[in-house]
């Protein structure tokens, strides 16, 4: 299967669209498919470890936040789709360069699947107070010309739906499950994080207000207790005064990632605009409860009293009391040991396979229609 993934953003890239595009294009080159990637050019011209060719669209940054990059109208999406001959286009949180994606594969005639995994929506909301409307429309008329859109969660297939969104199904993320292992639990770096034997509460994530981060602020006041936080972006300065005596360990990847997960006592998620939160996941995978809002995808990863704890969305003194709650621990290790057998089965071969049933039913769709 010839297959082009025309995704919003690709490594070096952080972030979860970045990531999931990734190991679609690994799992369909592992499985003996011929990906192509199509996405916006990087700020530093620096290349990935993809397994297929990448295909670079030129960009420009998003104002206020230049991690997020935006691409430039270019005939490079269609010239690409039609030299690759693609069997199928895979649309990776469409949305700009995406919906050229969706129009060239309507004026080929090629199939096209859309996963939908920002909540525009409530980013729209968030910086600017307004243009909910606005985003939903746009969404709703790139997802509707596909032949198939996949939500990550429950609550996310609940607000495509709701909004007009037609043909969609259910497809989740994978975790990797060798990489996230509580067996890296480090000694020396929690002695490091909290000198004083304090229970290290971690957030792992982009700093954007759309996170929420300040909610943490209680969690700092408690006694014993050290808040850790893991990631960059526009709301770090603003951050450093709200959350006193936090760590702040900036960007990680990588093996330094999953060794940071690891050493956690409880992680904590506080945004409440997650389509699916595959921090969540990774944290489960190594064994550490989570505590997260009861909103988005949350919803379906935590199941709550026994992986992890839910709370009112936007509730400081809920995350606080969740943090206290946990102070028990047996009660965390209980958690933590359930959560890591609950995303044993979620591994990103068995979830590619899943997309590929998908890719595989959008054809015979297609094949059926012509003949």
């Amino acid at each position: 299967m010839r297959v082009v993934i025309v995704t919003e953003s690709f490594p070096p890239d952080v972030n979860g669209v970045a990531h999931c595009a990734l190991q679609t294009a690994r799992h369909l080159a592992a499985r003996g498919h011929q990906p192509l990637v199509i996405a916006p050019a990087t700020a530093t011209g620096e290349g990935s470890d993809a397994p297929c060719p990448v295909i670079r669209v030129p960009s420009l940054p998003l104002p206020g936040y230049p991690e997020v990059r935006l691409a430039l109208p270019s005939r490079r999406v269609a010239t690409a789709i039609a030299a690759h001959h693609a069997d199928l286009v895979h649309l990776a949180s469409p949305f700009v360069l995406g919906v050229r994606g969706m129009a060239a594969a309507a004026r080929l005639g090629v199939p096209a699947v859309a996963v939908y995994q920002t909540d525009l929506a409530g980013y729209a909301r968030t910086y600017m107070g307004a243009g909910e409307g606005t985003a939903w429309r746009r969404l709703r008329a790139v997802h509707s010309a596909a032949d198939r859109t996949l939500a990550p969660s429950t609550a996310a297939l609940r607000d495509l739906t709701e909004h007009g969104v037609r043909r969609v199904r259910l497809w989740p993320r994978g975790v990797d499950t060798e990489r996230f292992r509580p067996e890296l639990r480090d000694a020396a770096l929690r002695r490091e994080l909290a000198p004083r034997g304090e229970l290290i509460v971690g957030y792992v994530g982009r700093l954007a207000p759309e996170k929420q981060v300040e909610l943490l602020a209680g969690v700092c006041a408690l006694d014993g207790v050290r808040v850790v936080v893991t990631g960059d972006g526009p709301s770090g300065p603003a951050l450093g005064s709200a959350l006193p005596g936090a760590v702040f360990l900036g960007r990680r990847t990588g093996p330094e990632l999953a060794r940071i997960h690891a050493s956690l006592d409880v992680f904590a998620h506080t945004g409440p605009y997650e389509t699916f939160c595959q921090t969540v996941q990774e944290a489960m995978a190594s064994g550490v409860p989570v505590i997260a809002p009861a909103a988005g995808g949350p919803l379906d990863l935590v199941a709550h009293g026994r992986t992890g704890l839910l709370v009112p969305p936007g509730d400081a003194g809920a995350f606080r009391d969740a943090v206290r709650e946990l102070g028990d621990p047996a009660l965390r290790a209980a958690y933590g040991r359930a959560g890591r057998n609950a995303v044993l089965g979620r591994t990103w071969a068995a979830v590619g396979d899943l997309l590929l049933e998908h890719y595989t039913e959008v054809l015979d769709a297609r094949t059926a229609v012509a003949a």
